[in-house]
């Protein structure tokens, strides 16, 4: 091995290390595996999150998840793998967000710090050890990753103001005010 390999050997790593983090929580949402609720119990714990309609949801957080994971662990398509995963992992941040920062008390640590490797990686590209490399880039070119960033940006802005907008409380109706004198 070459002194130079260390610079593809990283990204190497960070996608095994990433992609297979991923997946598996994808393979959780989608299968059951890992102790998982699989699209069902999935379907049903995203209605209550306020992610409706639950099923598509699901079927979007998991596929975003196992397909983007497993897509980054091999380094193919990876800005496309990067993005989606990035982008679901913005839904998992808006879950997490109102209990703080840290993943100890609820927190969105973990969901955001996979979102940024994940969108680093997308960024950055697969290194030599991919893929992507294999194939000449055919899935690595800049007009991929800027047509996958702006997907998943806005799909994830749509689904997160969405869950937003259906999580957040029913204004009362308006009322009379009553001043006495």
């Amino acid at each position: 091995m070459l002194w130079t390999d260390r610079k593809d050997l990283g990204p190497l790593a960070l996608r095994l290390g990433t992609g297979g983090v991923l997946a598996a929580h994808g393979a959780q949402k989608l299968f059951g595996w890992f102790g998982g609720g699989g699209i069902e119990g999935t379907a049903k714990s995203f209605e209550s999150l306020g992610f409706t309609p639950g099923r598509q949801s699901a079927l979007a957080a998991g596929l975003g998840e196992l397909g983007g994971g497993t897509l980054l662990a091999l380094g193919f398509g990876t800005p496309a793998a990067g993005a989606a995963a990035a982008g679901a992992m913005a839904g998992a941040v808006s879950v997490h967000a109102p209990a703080g920062f840290f993943a100890h008390a609820g927190g969105y640590e973990y969901p955001a710090f996979l979102g940024f490797v994940a969108a680093g990686l997308g960024l950055a590209g697969p290194g030599r050890y991919s893929l992507d490399h294999y194939t000449s880039h055919t899935l690595n070119r800049p007009l991929v990753l800027a047509l996958a960033f702006t997907a998943s940006a806005a799909a994830a802005t749509v689904v997160v103001a969405r869950r937003t907008a259906q999580s957040a409380p029913e204004a009362a109706p308006d009322e009379e005010m009553h001043i006495s004198t």
